[in-house]
């Protein structure tokens, strides 16, 4: 009797502890995207404030100053914004060609060089960017290079070429080998061959790494605070000193273009190429 009543009340215990899990999944959920996007909401609701310091909460909500975000009086804002977007870009494009050239070689190679190769080029995703940033510094002073913005698109090259290169690999594994053999037993080139077959099926991962490697360009801090000037200063140094200095609400005026910015750029890439599937790859 005793076992059939246990057995009885089996399901119960079953449900109970269902619910239990999910109810445990969905409260970590739930705090992990508190902690995520917390600061997120903050920053954007003390963008808006009518005050004349960093304050949450805000006293009022005005666009005052994002208005005196692109007035005169913000242009040296302006100058270290078009230096991080120009370096960003460029970096961001031969990123793309370094890396997608980096995944061409080692994809097709057998040999245990090429899994140096690829370690080599991942390297800077373990390497602390400080500790990258400084070494920069030395090696350049060393030769004799002075900061510029040269420089800090060397750099940021570096540092953002693994993003295209996991992304582009992971859309080469989906290429077919024989697609490639039945077309230079056509007589077709590599060249062709690459243009009409590789290009189009590592197209989306290629952009998915491009837009990675242009974001992480642009908010980079360690290689930019070492390798930049007074006639070269980036974005995000910029800020850095503003808030230490003065804690003017431009800082967060500009915090919330850029969040609403790289939201909409997401959504974007995501329609067209499947970034997160891509990054999942």
């Amino acid at each position: 009797m005793s076992n059939r009543h246990s057995l009885k009340h089996l399901p119960s215990y079953k449900s109970l502890a269902d619910v239990s899990y999910t109810a445990c999944i969905y409260t970590v959920a739930g705090v992990a995207l508190l902690i995520l996007l917390g600061p997120v909401v903050i920053m954007l609701i003390t963008s808006l404030t009518d005050g004349q310091s960093l304050r949450f909460p805000p006293t009022g909500l005005s666009l005052r100053w994002y208005q005196e975000l692109f007035s005169a009086r913000s242009a040296p804002i302006h100058q270290a914004a078009g230096n991080s977007l120009l370096v960003a870009l460029m970096s961001s494009l031969v990123a793309a060609v370094l890396g997608c050239m980096a995944s061409l070689v080692i994809a097709r190679s057998r040999r245990r060089g090429a899994r140096v190769v690829d370690a080599l080029f991942m390297s800077p995703l373990i390497l602390p960017g400080i500790a990258f940033g400084l070494a920069a510094l030395v090696y350049f002073t060393l030769i004799g290079l002075r900061p510029s913005l040269i420089l800090i698109t060397i750099g940021h090259i570096v540092m953002v070429t693994p993003f295209v290169l996991r992304t582009t690999g992971a859309s080469l594994a989906q290429l077919d080998g024989t697609l490639l053999e039945c077309s230079a037993s056509l007589g077709a080139t590599r060249w062709y061959s690459f243009r009409r077959i590789t290009l189009p099926i590592i197209f989306p991962g290629l952009v998915a790494g491009s837009f990675m490697a242009f974001m992480a360009s642009i908010d980079n801090v360690p290689v930019s605070l070492f390798l930049s000037s007074p006639r070269s200063e980036m974005l995000p140094i910029r800020l850095w000193g503003m808030m230490e200095s003065t804690l003017d609400v431009r800082i967060a005026a500009v915090s919330g273009i850029f969040i609403v910015s790289v939201l909409v750029l997401m959504l974007a890439m995501e329609r067209l190429v499947g970034l997160s599937r891509r990054l999942n790859d």
